[in-house]
């Protein structure tokens, strides 16, 4: 293991919250890179000037010391940092976006303010055309951990802060310096694909109050993966109702009431039918539309199980059984109803198959759930999944 530590002095302007009197942030390098070996980095203490730029020599050397597997990040970094200064946290999480660099705070640890920020740049692959758009975000968050945003302050040691001998220069000076940084953050938000209503929202908080991300809807807007979150302990109906809700942007949500138990059988059969009935808006040519022609098929269970599958491998779009089925309806598309149809695995919170039954065709729901991290469309999305100690 080896340690670089990275220092510095705060910016002259803006920044986030940390104890002055603090020691320079440290790099903990705490696996060797190489074939096979992934490289864990803990970067902890405050954020100051030079931070970024250790940062980047530090990753340009992993970079070309080891060749990451396809689809995985350079290097894992554990954040832990109470914040400091803002534009060395933007910088730093830029660099982990560039460098394909995963993030995570462990349960124990604490990340606020221009921690926070540099958190959301974790990345673990920008995909093969190295586009912005394909890049696979990675920031996850063990549960107990506080990840905490709030909106900047103007350092009081500053050289431009408003003085006795020249009050107003100062506030001038000020007055810029918040407006710079405002850019930047929303620039940074931009660039990240952050909800512009999130920034707003923490640029509008008093300085000393911080938004936590405790709620499930707060994880799915900054896209920030739980680790050792457990599945709600509400019923399979419930969990299924809550998925379609998510699957369908929360736009008039169905309640309890509106969800039907099926069997897999019947789920299969009913679907089907309902295929039959829509023939021809399905591109399905050859055996495929004579069976579907032929109503003895839904005689034969065999049948059944061989139509269904036959269909999904032709692309439409029905849903894998996974275990229990459930029926949705009460939703809208296009000027009429619409039903969502979800499988879910009882033994594994993030494999459950989704579907929805518009008027005239199946298809894939309007919003689809994080890859790394499917289980968090369990839990309704006001649910506190990660509590304040």
């Amino acid at each position: 293991m080896t340690r670089q530590p990275i220092g510095g002095c705060l910016s002259a302007g803006l920044f986030f919250l940390c104890s002055l009197g603090a020691q320079a942030a440290d790099i903990d390098v705490k696996t060797r890179p190489g074939p096979g070996l992934s490289t864990m980095i803990r970067f902890s203490g405050p954020f100051r000037q030079g931070d970024a730029e250790a940062m980047r020599e530090l990753l340009a050397r992993l970079e070309g010391q080891s060749k990451a597997a396809p689809g995985a990040p350079l290097a894992t970094v554990e954040l832990s940092s109470l914040g400091g200064d803002l534009n060395e946290g933007l910088k730093v999480g830029y660099l982990f976006r560039d460098y394909n660099v995963a993030t995570v705070v462990r349960k124990r640890d604490i990340c606020l303010s221009a921690c926070a920020l540099a958190f959301l740049g974790g990345t673990s692959s920008h995909g093969e055309t190295n586009e912005p758009s394909e890049r696979t975000r990675s920031h996850r968050l063990e549960i107990g951990a506080k990840l905490g945003f709030h909106a900047f302050y103007l350092n009081p040691n500053s050289a431009q802060a408003p003085t006795a001998d020249d009050p107003t220069q100062g506030r001038r000076q000020g007055f810029i310096e918040a407006r710079a940084a405002t850019t930047a953050v929303m620039l940074y938000a931009a660039d990240l694909g952050i909800d512009p209503r999130f920034v707003a929202s923490m640029m509008t908080k008093p300085q000393d109050e911080f938004a936590y991300t405790n709620t499930n809807e707060e994880f799915l807007t900054l896209k920030v993966c739980p680790i050792g979150l457990d599945r709600p302990a509400i019923d399979p109906a419930e969990q299924a109702l809550n998925i379609c809700n998510h699957s369908t942007g929360w736009t008039n949500p169905a309640k309890p009431e509106q969800v039907r138990a099926m069997t897999a059988r019947q789920a299969k059969r009913y679907m089907l039918e309902n295929i039959q009935q829509n023939m021809s808006s399905l591109k399905v040519n050859g055996a495929l539309s004579d069976q579907l022609a032929s109503y003895p098929v839904m005689r034969s269970e065999r049948a059944i199980d061989k139509l269904y599958a036959d269909l999904r491998a032709a692309g439409v779009r029905l849903p894998e059984i996974v275990g229990p089925v459930f029926e949705v309806s009460g939703y809208r598309s296009g000027g009429g109803e619409a039903q969502c149809f979800v499988s879910l695995s009882l033994e594994d919170p993030n494999k459950y198959a989704v579907a929805i039954r518009r008027p005239t065709k199946w298809s894939h729901p309007n919003w689809a759930a994080p890859r790394d991290c499917r289980g968090l469309y369990l839990h309704d999305k006001t649910a506190v999944i990660n509590p304040r100690p």
